[in-house]
């Protein structure tokens, strides 16, 4: 019969909202995590923009960092950089705060604005799915505040050692050219 054929075409013609209209997520990205409130997340809400995941320690030499992290958020964020914030105990012990203290930590104490994860395995047999595709023929995290910069197509395209600011020249100008592809 015809009504239900017009039911139908009715329904396609408003399909929900897809944050990621081309229905394309990487495998890098395809995968649910959960945000510092216990939220689930998919990551393909995040296809189509630069990200730097950089994984955390609220007890480490590397804490400081916090600073240039937001410094950079601020500064890219409008032209499409995102920055993703796992934090991870799997290294000397370093993260031993729960998500409410981690969140306090950032967000009071280093006054970041960027998504905040839940606490997360980068290493080890209990590692992520998120981290797993991460290290995938990269190597494995060496220390907090390993950062992985990932382009529009949610690829991988480099990655910087613990110890290199998020604020050096070197990072700015990856990300630069990739918010300019």
């Amino acid at each position: 019969s015809l009504l239900p054929l017009l039911a139908s075409e009715t329904v396609l013609e408003n399909p929900p909202t897809n944050p990621n209209p081309q229905n394309t997520c990487s495998s890098l990205l395809n995968t649910l995590v959960k945000d510092i409130d216990g939220n689930e997340v998919n990551l393909c809400k995040y296809q189509g923009k630069v990200l730097l995941i950089v994984n955390t320690a609220s007890k480490c030499g590397f804490t400081k960092q916090f600073y240039d992290l937001e410094k950079i958020y601020e500064q890219f964020k409008g032209q499409g950089l995102e920055i993703l914030a796992f934090p991870s105990n799997d290294f000397a012990n370093q993260e031993p705060a729960n998500e409410e203290q981690i969140k306090n930590i950032c967000r009071v104490d280093y006054k970041t604005t960027f998504p905040l994860f839940s606490k997360t395995h980068v290493k080890g047999k209990n590692r992520s799915q998120l981290y797993e595709n991460l290290t995938s023929g990269k190597g494995d995290v060496q220390w907090n505040f390993q950062k992985y910069l990932v382009n529009k197509k949610g690829q991988v395209v480099k990655k910087f050692a613990p110890w290199v600011s998020p604020s050096s020249q070197d990072i700015v100008k990856a990300i630069n050219e990739e918010l300019k592809k």
